[in-house]
C-alpha cells in the first residue's frame, strides 16, 4: 500500500473525484489536498503545492498525483521543490513514458492533463505508474542524485 496525496483545480475536479475511489479500490491510502468544492476561479498552485509539500517530507515513500487542465503548470509547480520528480501525462502518448518515468527517474509525482485524458486512460496511467518500480540501477541513482545536488549548492 502506498500513501498518495492528490490535488487539482476546477479543470480536473471531476477526474479527481473519479480517481480517489479507484486508488482506494487498488488498496492505497489516499488524502485529498483540494479542491474540495468546484470553483471555476480557483488556482492550481494552491492545491499542487500542498501535494508537493507532503511528498517533499518523504519523497521515496509517498507519491503524489496532481491534476489540472494540461498537467504542465501543475508539474512546474511541483518540480519547484527539491527531490520532487513530477512527470506529465496528458493522454494519447505511448504509456511506456509512464513506466520509464518510474524505472529511470523514480518519479514521485504524476501530473495529469484532465482536458486531454479520459477517466479510463487516467486510471490506466495511474495504475501503471504505481505498479512500476524504480530500477535502482547505479546510472539512474547517480543521475537522480545529480538533479538533487543542483539545489544543495
Amino acid at each position: 500500500m502506498t500513501k498518495i496525496f492528490i490535488g487539482g483545480d476546477h479543470a480536473s475536479f471531476e477526474l479527481k473525484k473519479a480517481l480517489i475511489p479507484y486508488l482506494r479500490e487498488l488498496g492505497h491510502a489516499v488524502e485529498g489536498k483540494g479542491a474540495f468544492d468546484f470553483d471555476k476561479d480557483d488556482d492550481y498552485p494552491d492545491f499542487v503545492s500542498a501535494v508537493a509539500l507532503e511528498i517533499f517530507k518523504d519523497p521515496e515513500n509517498i507519491r503524489g498525483i496532481v491534476l489540472g487542465g494540461s498537467g504542465q503548470g501543475e508539474a512546474i509547480v511541483a518540480n519547484r521543490l527539491p527531490t520532487i520528480r513530477a512527470v506529465v501525462y496528458y493522454g494519447g502518448m505511448n504509456m511506456d513514458i509512464i513506466s520509464l518515468s518510474r524505472k529511470h527517474n523514480n518519479s514521485n509525482v504524476l501530473s495529469l492533463g484532465a482536458r486531454f485524458i479520459s477517466v479510463e486512460e487516467a486510471k490506466q496511467a495511474v495504475k501503471l505508474w504505481l505498479e512500476t518500480e524504480f530500477s535502482g540501477e547505479e546510472r539512474h541513482v547517480r543521475r537522480n542524485n545529480r538533479i538533487d545536488e543542483v539545489y544543495e549548492s
